[in-house]
């Protein structure tokens, strides 16, 4: 069934409020296909945000698996539970035949953040990233109706881009939740104090492992625009996320690395303006 345009509007609506940058990407895709980036990037709010409202690991995992469940029922072709969130996002899957491969990666990636142990390497955090926003914007390109290579290289990169400078963003928010994302790796060989990091007070081992994060951030963005000859303009919106990851990464250098510096968790000024040009100018 497709979403009528109440239906649209809700689901605008939510992704306006908890995901304000992707839904200002949305508004650049042709207006028949929003409805469909509107239920990815809701379906990608609900499984994100599973680790911040329960109360223990299990209940988490239960509720990855309701998700799993309604997943498998819409590629199945079987009556989908009525939900804001899923029957939209079944009726995307079927209209536009999303990859099955991309929503199971992303749930199994939202199970990671489940652990209370941080990933080991940089190597691991960038699965990770690309195991979510990596994987959420090869859907959007889906939607869009593009599949070929190189775009789908390019969009795997500037999403995994987006989802790391997310994390380097997210550094005082998970500070302030007793959990870091901080590769063991770089906290060990920078001899990062827990105690000064969990306090919210910037190091210079701590903005040391920022701009080894940046520079992370910096190679997926290179690697998504190393494609931007060859990227067709209808595959645009889902490359969009590099352009906005660059603006965040530069504050950041601005900054000088200091990931509390308040100034980073604020919106990106301009960000529809910007997004606006990188579309008339194919450089994202």
């Amino acid at each position: 069934m497709k979403p009528d345009g109440s239906d649209v509007e809700r689901l605008a609506a939510l992704v306006r409020r908890h995901d304000r940058e992707r839904f200002l990407t949305a508004l650049f895709a042709p207006a028949e296909r929003r409805s469909a980036l509107f239920a990815l990037f809701a379906f990608n709010y609900e499984i994100a945000k599973t680790r911040e409202i329960v109360s223990e690991p299990t209940l988490g995992r239960i509720r990855l698996q309701w998700w799993r469940e309604g997943i498998e029922t819409a590629y199945g072709g079987g009556t989908v539970r009525t939900h804001e969130v899923l029957t939209p996002l079944a009726a995307a899957i079927r209209a536009h035949g999303l990859s099955r491969r991309e929503f199971d990666r992303m749930i199994d990636a939202r199970e990671r953040d489940l652990e209370p142990e941080p990933p080991a390497t940089l190597a691991e955090l960038e699965f990770y990233g690309e195991s979510t926003a990596g994987a959420l914007q090869s859907l959007v390109l889906d939607a869009l109706g593009e599949r070929g290579e190189p775009a789908l290289t390019a969009t795997r990169a500037a999403g995994t881009a987006y989802a790391l400078m997310g994390l380097i963003r997210a550094i005082p928010f998970h500070a302030r939740a007793g959990r870091q994302y901080i590769p063991r790796e770089l906290a060990e060989g920078e001899r990062l104090d827990l105690r000064d990091f969990f306090e919210l007070r910037p190091s210079p081992e701590l903005a040391k492992i920022a701009e080894r994060l940046a520079a992370s951030v910096a190679t997926h963005l290179a690697r998504a625009r190393a494609h931007r000859s060859d990227v067709p303009r209808a595959a645009m919106p889902a490359l969009l996320p590099a352009r906005l990851a660059a603006g965040h990464l530069r504050r950041l250098r601005r900054a000088h690395f200091n990931v509390f510096d308040p100034r980073l968790a604020q919106p990106s000024p301009g960000a529809a303006l910007s997004l606006a040009l990188a579309i008339l100018t194919r450089r994202y």
